[in-house]
This record gives C-alpha cells, sequence and structure tokens, in this order.
C-alpha cells in the first residue's frame, strides 16, 4: 500500500538559528502524514527544533553533467567567498 503513497524529503532543524537539514525520506499519504512520521523517526531523541516535508516531485535540480556550466560562473567574482571578511569571535553558527 506505501508503495502508491507519495515520497516526502524530510527537513530537521536541529536548533533555533540554525538551517533546516535534510534527513532522508519516506512515504506518506499526506503532508500531515509525512509530518507525524518524520517526527516519530527522525526527531525521537528531540533532535529537532522544527521540521519540514516536501513531496519529492517537488523538488528540482540540475544534472550532474551541467553542473560544471550552471556554476562556472560563480567562479570569477572572489567578493563572493568569505575569504576576506573577519568573523569576530562569539559568532556562532556561520
Amino acid at each position: 500500500m506505501s508503495e502508491s503513497w507519495p515520497q516526502w524529503e524530510i527537513f530537521v532543524r536541529s536548533e533555533a538559528g540554525l538551517a533546516h537539514k535534510h534527513v532522508g525520506s519516506l512515504h506518506a499519504a499526506d503532508a500531515r502524514m509525512a509530518l507525524e512520521n518524520a517526527r516519530d523517526l527522525y526527531t525521537r531523541r528531540n533532535e529537532g527544533v522544527s521540521i519540514w516535508v516536501v513531496e519529492s516531485t517537488d523538488v528540482h535540480a540540475i544534472d550532474p553533467s551541467e553542473a560544471e556550466a550552471f556554476f562556472e560562473p560563480s567562479q570569477d567574482k572572489q567578493y563572493r567567498h568569505p575569504t576576506f571578511y573577519h568573523v569576530p569571535d562569539g559568532v556562532k553558527h556561520l
């Protein structure tokens, strides 16, 4: 039965101020069931403060063979790399 349910990608934020991270996927009949199953499966030991579920069909990515051409324009913009900035002591989550 679950084979006919859509697949959902699960993202969990481990603590406030951090980004959500992809932790896995599961099959569920709807978004509510996906949220509840993700809670039970991925945050059993209080590992998260927030959960996002995204139906896998709504996730789009470039083909790996296109990666070099896709990202190449950013390579010549050194200001986009944080090598020129000093990060003060005590700043978290950068």
